[in-house]
């Protein structure tokens, strides 16, 4: 695995992803501002974003298998209807 990025590194990263990279609570202050979230949060948020990314294009992978598989099965059968 390669080194988790920090700083502003991490926080370009997480903006790119659309990541909240605010801290808790999720409620505002009277000021209307709230602190960025620790390093250690935003890579763990950072990890799940890329991992969510990653599954979400998984179900192509499966999809391209599966329709593979529907066609060598017509490819085996047409062969043996052509052979009888």
């Amino acid at each position: 695995m390669s080194k988790l990025p920090a700083g502003n590194e991490l926080e370009t990263r997480c903006q790119k992803l659309g990541i909240d990279i605010t801290g808790e609570p999720r409620t505002l202050s009277a000021s209307g501002s709230r602190q960025r979230a620790s390093d250690f949060e935003l890579q763990r948020r950072l990890i799940e974003a890329e991992r969510s990314n990653r599954e979400n294009r998984l179900w192509v992978v499966a999809l391209v298998s599966a329709v593979a598989s529907v066609v060598s099965a017509l490819a085996a059968w047409f062969a043996v209807m052509v052979g009888k």
